[in-house]
């Protein structure tokens, strides 16, 4: 049985983990990674963000081809098999695994292949693939697992119909009508992924609206272009029992509906990747949900070990776990810590949504005195030229100091689109100030020069108080 010692391990090379262990290995320290995949990357890589946005871009592409008719010069709308577009996702995964790897080897730390069980505060037993043991010492952990969809014990998934957002990138079939249960970011990216292909769904929400967190005019979009592809939307909706045969799935409603189609994918939430870790042995426990508890340096209640990423919940976004990585390893070497806050948000539907800062319900609770400027995609040059002309930029920002508390898009592009508004909200007063898309100049045509088409909106809002 072999036996290694580092500065610090992390259990994980998602993006959190790779984050901690490339940013401590900069820092100096004896670093190593363990991974229970065959390949880096995560959940993120493998499963979740990665191949469902490449598998959305696919989409998007066939979308674009069928509706537009500069194409039909080449020929009649296609339709393409969900198998079929998932052989480009494949390649995207393989390119990523690819990259991260050669990141490992180029900053020297060491890559363990097998699943991490802690034995105290400073060993772990790691099972290799070919049945042997290792016992990993170090300093100090950082658990970065990840998460997985959660799983009621009363529906089979077993079943060759029924898929959570794991399983579904398996599926060797398209099917003709699909019921997606659950309404959150990833119910809602799947639920226009399928209508692109040509399914019909059945999108169910257990709550009154569409991502609530969402300003409510977003979220209202949301539902209409969702609507407007075919989907049936169904809020405050909680499902019975979920039946499988050879011929689909019959879902049956708390409200007494019976829904069926051809397959189901479930999207109701995720649990934390802490089963197996032998948690007990070191004397922390995870809550209901999998998750580990964390303070402000990201450490747990064991004074070297350490938790980021969707392991520890809220936001679990790909883009705040990055950060997290690089912050705890600072906090490991007494460098300061940095909690991640106001991360933007980006989900990727048909069309895409992407936020920082706040929403109008919020402003409107905490009685602030703001206004909104919007600029709607349709009155832009560059969405005329480029056919996407679906979506609004919107601003929200302090009547009195102009300063901007909130950044809402719709549309294409629209996770690129916020950064520029994020980058203003992020300066010292006065430079956040809605006045600087008025005073600066963009390139046109493009899609950025919605910020001073929505600037001007607001301020000239302002001015008939």
């Amino acid at each position: 049985m072999a036996d290694s010692k580092y500065d610090l391990v992390v259990i994980g090379s998602g993006p959190a983990g790779e984050a901690a262990a490339m940013s401590a290995a900069k820092k100096g320290l004896r670093s190593a990674v363990i991974e229970r995949r065959s390949a880096v990357g995560g959940n993120c890589t493998h499963k979740g963000t990665i191949p469902s946005k490449a598998l959305r871009h696919s989409v998007k592409q066939l979308m674009r081809y069928n509706t537009q008719s500069v194409f039909r010069a080449l020929g009649e709308p296609r339709r393409l098999t969900f198998p079929q577009v998932m052989r480009t996702v494949n390649k995207v995964i393989n390119y990523q695994v690819e990259m991260h790897t050669s990141c490992y080897a180029r900053n020297r730390v060491d890559l363990i292949n097998g699943e991490a069980k802690f034995l105290d505060e400073n060993r772990v037993e790691v099972q290799l693939a070919d049945g042997a043991k290792e016992i990993i010492t170090s300093e100090k952990f950082v658990v970065a697992t990840g998460s997985r969809p959660y799983r009621p014990a009363d529906v089979d998934f077993a079943h060759p119909r029924i898929y959570d957002s794991d399983t579904i990138l398996d599926m060797e079939h398209t099917p003709q009508a699909i019921i997606i249960y659950g309404a959150g970011v990833i119910g809602c990216e799947y639920a226009s992924i399928f209508a692109g292909l040509g399914v019909k769904v059945d999108l169910i929400n257990s709550r009154e609206h569409l991502l609530e967190f969402l300003d409510d005019e977003i979220s209202d979009a949301l539902s209409y272009h969702l609507r407007d592809m075919g989907v049936t939307v169904r809020h405050r909706e909680e499902y019975a029992k979920v039946t499988g045969s050879n011929r689909g799935v019959v879902m049956e409603m708390q409200s007494g509906k019976r829904i069926s189609a051809d397959a189901l994918l479930w999207c109701n939430g995720r649990s934390g990747n802490t089963a197996g870790l032998g948690l007990e042995s070191i004397g922390l426990e995870a809550n209901h949900r999998g998750q580990l508890s964390v303070d402000e340096h990201y450490c747990t209640a064991v004074d070297n070990i350490f938790a980021v990423g969707d392991v520890i919940g809220w936001p679990s976004l790909a883009s705040a776990s990055y950060d997290q990585g690089r912050a705890v390893a600072a906090a490991v070497v007494g460098r300061g810590h940095r909690v991640i806050e106001d991360a933007p948000t980006g989900i990727y539907t048909l069309p895409e949504i992407s936020s920082v800062g706040k929403t109008e319900s919020e402003l409107t609770n905490a009685k602030v005195p703001y206004e909104v400027g919007r600029a709607l995609f349709k009155h832009t040059a560059r969405a005329q030229i480029s056919g996407e002309r679906v979506g609004m930029l919107k601003i929200l920002f302090h009547i009195e100091t102009h300063e901007i508390l909130g950044i809402h898009c719709f549309g294409a592009e629209a996770a690129e689109i916020v950064h520029i508004g994020q980058a203003i909200m992020k300066q010292p007063a006065p430079n956040n100030s809605i006045d600087f898309f008025v005073n600066t100049t963009f390139n046109y045509p493009t899609m950025a020069e919605a910020y001073r088409s929505a600037a001007l909106d607001g301020l000239n809002r302002v001015m008939r108080l």
